[in-house]
């Protein structure tokens, strides 16, 4: 075997490979510590509202988009009382766990590496990948033109000057249907912090925390909202349920067990709590079952369960307006956790464009669905061949390539900011991220031979599931060996390779050099792994992830109600508000606009609050 490090998992070793428990809820709850004061691991302890204070505003959640809220509305002079239902560990939820994609245009970054981007090419892009098509996309669409505005301006500096930084390299994610009309990115817009996730909450946190010292921002961490309080038609303030102390790693399931009662009152409440990706029962009841199939039976979580959309159906009970719950945006490329810290919880590969992709009944999947090209068209595919799963195959040369886990845990290099690490991405051999989920993972064979690759895939099945055949495998994998000798092909997805090697910096860190997957192509032969190293083959799932639609909001992120009417005192940010005025993204997304939606709606958010109070 070569074109490999670490240790790497043959299909022989399957049976001894079980998938991991979810570190369980803390039986008995010791005193309360104050966690490690680690910088940018969002620990404690935060500073609890002393008797007195009196908020001028009230943000519900502590994620990104209610941290940017509260960094915007404190640096106004506003008093901000922070509730959250989980630990103080959980500060900046989901944006920690996150690559720190962020969706910019015409920047520096592309410019020098000879893309040209413009305001009226991604205005564009958006509109095609939206598909507004709804009376109620009135206020999405406004959201959708007033952010890509802001990511083709004021996005950049207005992060740079709070210290974040980019890398040089530019990913070409969500790359369409092939429709010029249609969705996708017409040129790479992922522009990856330097720092990742934590990074991203960092340069919020930071601030915050010295507004804290200033006297101007509390926290109220284990309090659970359960209702927003109501009176002349106004929101004035929250009431819900005091959770017990715990100490509790990010992202671990934490006790319900209520110790008491409380009640806040401010001039303005800002809803901010996320979405319903955590919880999949909700998903499956909005799933929409016209455009993706029938909602899948299996599914593998990408977020926390506490992102369990209770704040929305509170909401909608307060009298805000909720739209596009049926817009919602998943991945297909989910992969179990060996080391999971949630229940079934789920890591993304981000995969380049040479990986071949067959669907559960070992059919390629529909031209020009390739990896990373169209994410809910894929989701269509995938439920239409009446499975929740499909198939990657690859070798080592392209896993070590193209490969990217989605989240800051797995790109070290980034997420520690190492030069050096960074660096070496450009060499051979699998980060060790990837190898490591190619040895511990449950979806993931390493074999010497397309005959044990499709044994070892074999034994991954649930009972029903159906089997691969080796022999159509094989067939597919040599068709494609034979479009790899020459610079051009006939093959849409070798055609799509080569432009992708136009892009510099893709070539030279993002992108295997086209190969034979096997030695012995050729008429009745392909059995073993050729110059790329061992055969890779990977069960990949639907995997939840983001809320696209949410609370009807205005610019200014002010709740609106079924009538149309302003909610006076209620507003909403993020994945709440399905990241502005209730689906910005409408029924696609274009990547990298997620922490950047939390970004924007949670300033315009602030900004407007600290207007009104």
């Amino acid at each position: 075997m070569t074109g490999h490090t670490g240790p790497m998992t043959s299909s022989a070793s399957r049976s001894h490979r079980t998938t991991g428990q979810a570190r369980p809820v803390h039986p008995v709850y010791p005193a309360w510590q104050p966690p490690s004061a680690s910088r940018a691991a969002n620990s404690g302890p935060l500073p609890a509202p002393e008797p007195g204070f009196t908020p001028d505003v009230i943000v519900v959640g502590h994620g990104l988009s209610g941290l940017v809220a509260t960094y915007e509305a404190s640096r106004a002079g506003k008093k901000v009382l922070v509730v959250e239902q989980e630990n103080e560990k959980n500060l900046g939820g989901q944006a920690f766990w996150s690559l720190g994609g962020l969706f910019l245009v015409d920047t520096p970054e592309q410019r020098r590496i000879g893309i040209s981007d413009s305001l009226e090419l991604a205005w564009r892009d958006w509109l095609g990948s939206a598909g507004f098509d709804r009376p109620e996309d009135h206020w999405p669409r406004q959201w959708a033109r007033a952010y890509v505005e802001f990511a083709a301006g004021e996005k950049r500096q207005y992060l740079h000057d709070l210290g974040l930084r980019i890398i040089p390299t530019v990913g070409w994610a969500e790359r369409g249907g092939g429709d010029v009309a249609g969705h996708g990115n017409s040129v790479p817009r992922f522009h990856v912090t330097w720092g990742t996730g934590p990074e991203v909450v960092r340069v919020f946190e930071e601030p915050v925390l010295d507004a804290a010292r200033a006297g101007l921002v509390r926290f109220a961490v284990r309090h659970r909202v359960d209702e927003v309080i109501v009176e002349d038609g106004r929101a004035v303030g929250v009431r819900g349920a005091t959770l017990v102390p715990c100490d509790l790693d990010r992202g671990v399931a934490s006790s319900r067990e209520e110790s008491g009662r409380f009640e806040f009152r401010a001039g303005a409440v800002l809803l901010s709590s996320g979405g319903i990706g955590g919880n999949p029962d909700l998903v499956r009841k909005y799933w929409p079952t016209d455009r993706l199939g029938d909602a899948p039976e299996h599914l593998i979580l990408g977020v926390p369960e506490h992102v369990d959309g209770r704040v929305l159906e509170i909401s909608e009970t307060a009298g805000a307006h909720l739209i596009n719950r049926d817009r919602m945006w998943h991945y297909t490329e989910g992969v179990t956790h060996y080391a999971p810290i949630w229940p079934s919880h789920a890591i993304r590969i981000i995969p380049g464009p040479s990986t071949l992709w067959l669907d559960a009944n070992g059919d390629r999947m529909p031209v020009p669905l390739f990896p990373g090209f169209h994410t809910t068209a894929s989701i269509e595919a995938i439920r239409r061949a009446g499975q929740d799963y499909s198939w990657f195959i690859l070798d080592s040369a392209i896993a070590g390539k193209e490969f990217l886990l989605s989240g800051s845990e797995q790109n070290p290099e980034l997420t520690d900011k190492s030069l050096k690490k960074f660096a070496s991405k450009a060499g051979s051999g699998l980060p060790p991220s990837i190898a490591e989920f190619a040895e511990r993972g449950v979806d993931w064979v390493v074999a010497d031979t397309i005959e044990e690759l499709v044994a070892g895939l074999n034994e991954t099945l649930r009972e029903g599931e159906p089997e691969l055949d080796v022999e159509k495998v094989r067939e597919f994998v040599l068709a494609m060996d034979g479009q790899m000798d020459n610079p051009f092909a006939k093959d849409a997805q070798v055609q799509a390779i080569h432009n992708s090697r136009r892009v510099l910096t893709d070539k030279l860190t993002r992108l295997a050099k086209p190969h034979r997957l096997l030695k012995d192509s050729g008429p009745g032969k392909g059995s073993a792994a050729g110059s790329g190293g061992p055969l890779i083959g990977v069960k990949v799932h639907l995997m939840t992830r983001k809320t696209l639609g949410g609370i009807e909001t205005t610019l200014d992120s002010q709740c609106l109600t079924p009538e149309g009417e302003v909610f006076p005192g209620l507003y909403a940010a993020g994945e709440a508000a399905g990241f502005g005025g209730g689906g910005v993204h409408g029924y696609n997304a274009l990547e990298g606009t997620f922490l950047g939606g939390c970004i924007f709606s949670g300033m315009k958010a602030g900004r407007a609050m600290a207007r009104e109070v």
